[in-house]
């Protein structure tokens, strides 16, 4: 077992997200976070992974946590994952997009890069709303100049056998590929470190 110092050393990696990162519903051990720290270690990376995601935060919540989040972990990397819920619940985009960036501002004057998994929501919503719900990601990235992928959920959100009985959260055999959705802008973010 590595000694707390031997932690404290390594560079870490925060996944600061919702349900979709907390992995809801499932073992600890099945989550993407967790199938992400397995591949850096067989990558010969040192990082040690936090996952820090809260079943059903919102980008309100995640302004008022992420500067506890940066003091104790002092991330070098903040894996961005918020979005979902407030879309969920109607929230203003331009809200949505104001609180994702002061989370970004404030990661990055810690020192931390920051990349971003876009979310999609149900188009029940309306088209206005989706639309509008889905260029905040598109507008984030581009004023803040992110790493970002459009849809974390791809491959996953349609696909019944890969989502638990809610239809709503990724179920055991989707969180593998929730991380090869992630993985290519988080190594690409690692190698420029």
């Amino acid at each position: 077992m590595a000694s707390a110092a031997n932690a404290a050393e390594s560079p870490t990696v925060l996944i600061f997200g919702d349900s979709l990162s907390a992995g809801y519903g499932l073992d600890i051990d099945q989550s993407w976070s967790a199938l992400l720290q397995q591949r850096l270690e067989e990558q010969g990376y040192e990082h040690r992974v936090v996952n820090a995601s809260i079943s059903g935060e919102t980008t309100e919540g995640g302004v008022t946590q992420i500067g506890a989040a940066i003091d104790e972990f002092s991330p070098e990397l903040i894996i961005l994952e918020l979005g979902g819920n407030d879309g969920l619940r109607g929230f203003p985009p331009e809200r949505i997009k104001n609180n994702l960036r002061a989370i970004a501002e404030r990661a990055r004057n810690s020192g931390a890069e920051v990349v971003l998994l876009g979310i999609k929501i149900p188009t029940n919503y309306g088209a206005r709303y989706t639309q509008a719900f889905e260029a905040v990601y598109q507008e984030f990235e581009t004023e803040l100049d992110l790493q970002w992928i459009e849809i974390f959920m791809d491959g996953v959100a349609l696909n019944d056998e890969l989502l638990l009985e809610d239809r709503i959260h990724p179920n055991a055999k989707a969180q593998p590929i929730l991380l090869n959705n992630a993985w290519p802008i988080i190594h690409a973010t690692l190698q420029a470190l």
